[in-house]
């Protein structure tokens, strides 16, 4: 008889979260974990000052806070709270312009000029009056019947174009950088199907519940998820690498957060064939260039908008930033990179410590060889748009695409996305089922971001995967 219900392999926010709904359920659980500390994408630790912690990945949740799986588990009775900047995010442009995403539609729009501003709220404001519906298409599997077929049918018209389609639909610059530095997170080129629609999902979020960021760093979150987990129940063990699905102790379900091809190697001679050709076949995109700073104040943004808000997009113009992901998927360093920043202690607060605090920043990165190269080019965007910052700088950390394989296997080739996020691999991720998170292998279900609906700190995968188990069990 076996001792446990269902074994997770993997305490990556999905992990947890996939652990905590069936330990919920009344399920036996255990996870298991091959580092030190639970956590995947999700650590938080201090780099380089006592006491400054630095979110070594995903630093800002707007999935996270509007994740109906957290929700569901009730994270902030379990220690997770969530810090909101006074804007989710500003774009800055030439002199003290800035494009801004506000929780209310009426402030970004009013900072995308009359014209503009007009557009944008008729493009998100019917999407948002049917959320939940719109939510449901975007955090699940494309190949379903989906809970709205009106709405997942208006959001397919809007989100299929490439984003460079999308940007004819506005006049003036700042929303159409706006735009592009939001689809930009797709790691695609800008000319691309699903761009907009990846892009306008995570600005819809930020009209709903914001773009924050966990008090104390994301561990927080995964440490909340693994108290739901622990109070139900549930075991879990670090430290514990597994190398073979045979090694597992005798369990009715086994959920794995790995990517496919670790699937392949953890399952070994049973999954040949055109069985695991699906899974041996996965895509992996770009890899990542990644400081983390240790300033003695808050960086000196031109923008005054900048200033308030919690995420910063440097790439200026939609010709610069789209030209600059092109570049970057042809395999080269562009001259200006599209640089995404995170600056906790806006949100944050207790972030600072001593009159110093974290600044996180990086560009997407093709080659590793290249990172001494993305590195200078990261921080002369950072002098164009808030020269004088270098003057704050106590320490800083580089980390380019093999250093993130290294922290974690599943950023394989710095990949921190769970896989290129085309159209290919968006409709079958990892392959072309009805329920993609069941493998060929009986009684073993994938769980990571590399299933619907991909990257992000939302747990969604986790949760959809354990869904299915508990139907079968």
């Amino acid at each position: 008889m076996s001792t446990w219900d269902a074994i997770v392999v993997g305490a990556g926010p999905n992990g947890l979260t996939a652990a905590a709904r069936l330990a919920v359920a009344g399920r036996k659980v255990l996870v298991l974990e091959g580092a030190p500390t639970i956590g995947g994408g999700c650590r938080t630790a201090e780099l380089i000052e006592p006491g400054i912690g630095h979110d070594v990945c995903a630093a800002v949740h707007p999935s996270g806070a509007g994740s109906p799986a957290f929700a569901a588990l009730r994270l902030e009775d379990h220690g997770l709270e969530w810090c909101h900047p006074p804007h989710a995010l500003a774009h800055p442009l030439d002199g003290e312009t800035a494009a801004v995403l506000d929780h209310r539609v009426d402030v970004t729009a009013a900072s995308l000029g009359s014209r503009d501003g007009e557009r944008y709220a008729a493009l998100v404001q019917p999407l948002l009056d049917r959320w939940d519906a719109v939510r449901d298409t975007a955090l699940g599997p494309i190949v379903r019947i989906p809970s709205s077929i009106p709405v997942a049918t208006r959001f397919g018209l809007v989100g299929i174009p490439p984003a460079t389609l999308t940007a004819r639909r506005f006049r003036d610059e700042p929303a159409k950088a706006l735009l592009a530095g939001l689809a930009a997170h797709s790691f695609l080129p800008l000319d691309r199907p699903f761009t907009t629609a990846i892009g306008l999902t995570l600005g819809l979020f930020a009209h709903v519940s914001g773009w924050p960021v966990a008090k104390g760093g994301s561990q927080s979150i995964v440490d909340a998820l693994a108290r739901v987990v622990t109070t139900n129940g549930g075991s879990i063990e670090t430290g514990h690498t597994v190398r073979s699905l045979a090694e597992l102790p005798a369990s009715p379900a086994v959920l794995l957060d790995v990517t496919p091809r670790q699937f392949v190697t953890l399952a070994g001679e049973t999954l040949g064939g055109w069985r695991g050709r699906p899974y041996r076949r996965f895509r992996y995109g770009p890899g990542v260039a990644k400081i983390d700073y240790v300033l003695s104040g808050p960086v000196p943004w031109t923008a005054p908008a900048a200033r308030l808000a919690g995420t910063v997009h440097l790439g200026g113009r939609f010709d610069e930033i789209a030209a600059s992901e092109a570049t970057m998927v042809g395999g080269q360093v562009p001259e200006r990179p599209f640089v995404l920043v995170a600056q906790p202690a806006v949100a944050d607060p207790s972030r600072i410590v001593g009159g110093h605090q974290p600044l996180w920043v990086y560009c997407h990165l093709a080659d590793g060889r290249d990172l001494s190269v993305a590195v200078e080019r990261i921080e002369a965007q950072l002098d164009r748009w808030a020269p004088g910052w270098r003057d704050l700088v106590v320490g800083s950390v580089v980390r380019g695409p093999a250093d993130f394989e290294a922290y974690n296997p599943n950023n394989v080739g710095g990949d921190i996305a769970g896989g290129v996020a085309d159209v290919r691999q968006l409709v079958a991720r990892p392959r072309f089922r009805p329920d993609p998170y069941r493998t060929p292998q009986p009684g073993v279900w994938l769980c990571s971001a590399s299933t619907p609906p991909g990257a992000g700190v939302h747990g969604m995968g986790g949760w959809h995967a354990a869904g299915r188990v508990l139907r079968v069990s």
